[in-house]
């Protein structure tokens, strides 16, 4: 299952909008999204031997994203793990525990960390991604390559202030169309210097033991 929408918002959320909006961040394109908790999860009804996942990037550079694993959030803005840049959760193929979760500042960070987590990925660990404002101006053609070797097809393309949403695996064969890209074109965004939030929502098998 994959959307293109914006949910509600709470209202610390649409607080923190309507700050922006009235310093005029977004021109003349100011759409509010309603209401939305930051703690919820969609359900994922998946079959026995499988993983329920949601994914949500970033809204501009003010709503923070959301990643969801057994319908339960694992990273986001509530739990203080998420950031600008790069968001990803690891979690165990065969046990669907998570094991890890991390943001990487991909315009005024170090991309080298997040190399060094995508090469110490161990065989069985599936990665969500989720990106936040910016996600590609420290990517490096190392790091796009072991992204790509985990599954992704866009990270190639990946530009300034693109949205983008990826399940991927080491050593794991996940479905192919488990990602979302949408790039950053001013004569469509949705909000002025960003295009509109993304989400994705769907079922990964467990690895076999």
């Amino acid at each position: 299952v994959l959307t293109v929408v914006l949910q509600k918002y709470s209202s610390s959320e649409k607080a923190e909008w309507t700050r922006e909006l009235s310093a005029g961040l977004f021109g003349q394109k100011k759409t509010l999204p309603p209401k939305q908790s930051a703690t919820s999860c969609p359900l994922s009804d998946c079959p026995s031997h499988h993983f329920g996942f949601f994914l949500q990037s970033g809204a501009a550079n003010v709503i923070g994203p959301k990643i969801c694993v057994q319908n339960q959030l694992a990273l986001g803005v509530v739990k203080n793990n998420a950031g600008p840049g790069i968001n990803i959760v690891i979690i165990n193929g065969r046990s669907g525990a998570v094991e890890q979760t991390a943001h990487f500042n991909m315009y005024s960070g170090d991309v080298n960390p997040l190399i060094e987590l995508l090469k110490s990925l161990q065989k069985g660990s599936i990665i969500l991604i989720a990106s936040y404002d910016d996600p590609s101006t420290k990517l490096t053609e190392d790091a796009r390559k072991l992204i790509s070797e985990l599954g992704s097809s866009a990270v190639s393309s990946l530009g300034f202030r693109d949205n983008w949403v990826f399940v991927g695996g080491k050593g794991v064969s996940v479905q192919s169309g488990f990602e979302k890209h949408l790039k950053n074109d001013k004569s469509k965004n949705k909000y002025d210097n960003w295009p509109e939030l993304i989400q994705l929502q769907g079922c990964i098998p467990k690895f076999p033991e």
